[in-house]
Formats: structure tokens, sequence, C-alpha cells
């Protein structure tokens, strides 16, 4: 169940940006820490600094929280931007881009300790699993589907199903190496390894699409 008070958030009163930020850093914090579970909504607010109506006011409540830190993660690391392609663009380069930055992003540490967490709670906390994925992942996907949308309509690119091809482009960066890394069967690629593989991922996916 949801942590919340009676009449937590005073709609239509200004945000403070500052104490925001500060609640989602003490959060992502906390959660990787200690786990969704056992991680309280007092405990974010004292970390915080803040009261804990002020994180009500705005959040409200844990699950949402939850969702806006990874989001905020998520943006910090692949910015909207990054999914931008302009008429000059190559699709490739834009593509390496957004590979280079994905990879750098699931193979940051707290990001493993954060899906090692997920898979040993899938059982139980199915619904935080897809909070995670919505928030995450999802938004990720949805990022590429726009570009390779772009690039059919510029007649870069041929692709019929942008969705199904934004999954297959995540597929190939990935591969199996990823599952070995979340088990401990390896480490995570240096950078010029991790550039190497982006290259030869978007030298494929291109292959297939062009």
């Amino acid at each position: 169940m949801s942590e919340q008070p009676q009449g937590a958030a005073q709609r239509g009163r200004p945000k403070d940006l500052a104490k925001r930020q500060a609640i989602l850093n003490a959060a992502k914090g906390l959660f990787l820490s200690k786990g969704f579970a056992a991680t309280s909504v007092d405990a974010v607010a004292s970390a915080a600094g803040v009261s804990k109506l002020t994180v009500y006011s705005h959040f409200s409540d844990k699950e949402t929280l939850f969702s806006a830190a990874i989001t905020s993660r998520c943006e910090m690391m692949m910015p909207l931007p990054i999914f931008d392609l302009r008429e000059d663009d190559s699709v490739a380069e834009v593509l390496e881009r957004i590979g280079q930055a994905f990879l750098s992003m699931v193979d940051n540490e707290d990001s493993i300790r954060l899906l090692r967490l997920l898979c040993a709670l899938a059982s139980q906390e199915s619904k935080l699993a897809q909070l995670f994925f919505d928030a995450g992942p999802q938004r990720v996907l949805q990022g590429i589907e726009q570009v390779l949308r772009r690039a059919t309509e510029m007649d870069k690119l041929r692709v019929e199903d942008p969705a199904e091809a934004a999954e297959d482009f995540i597929g190939i960066l990935m591969g199996c190496r990823h599952m070995r890394v979340l088990i401990g069967c390896c480490a995570v690629q240096g950078e010029e390894e991790r550039r190497e593989r982006v290259h030869k991922a978007v030298t494929l996916f291109m292959r297939g699409y062009c």
C-alpha cells in the first residue's frame, strides 16, 4: 500500500525545484541501498533535509517517487535531445550516440545494482518492476522509435514497424553480455570495447533497415 497522508499535496502552490531535486537524490540513494519496501517516505524526507509533507507535495506516493527517481536518472544520462534527428544528420551517427549513452547507463554500477534488486523481488514486486520499466527502458524505446519513424519519413531508412525495430536495436546492443554482467560472470566493458560494440551493432542494424 502506498504511504500517503490525508490532504498531503497542496495543489496550485509553486514547487521548490531545489527541494524536489534533493528529494529525488535521496530517494535514488535509499532505493538502491535499502530496496523499495525498506525505504520509507520518512527516511527520504530526513535524507533530503525536508519534511514528510514536502515530499508529498511533490510526489503523491512512494510509487510515484520511485518512478520519478528512475526517470530523473534516465534523463540525466540520456537527455531527450539525444533522440533528435535533423535533416542533415546521419542516422548511423545518431544511433551510435544513443547506443553509447544507453550502454553507459545500463553498465553503470547503480543500474546493475537496481536491476539485480528488481530481479530478486520480481515474484513479490511485479508492480515495482513495471514502474521501473515504464520510467526507464520504455522511455528509451520510445525515443529510439521516434528516431526510426523520423528517419523513415525522411527516406533515410525503411522501417515498417518502428516500435519493433527499436526493440531489435536494443537487443543487438545488449546481446547476452549484459546478462553475464548481471549474474556476475563477467565485468562491464571498458569505454573502447563499448564504443566498438556500439559501432558493430549500428552497422548490423543499418544493414537490415537501409
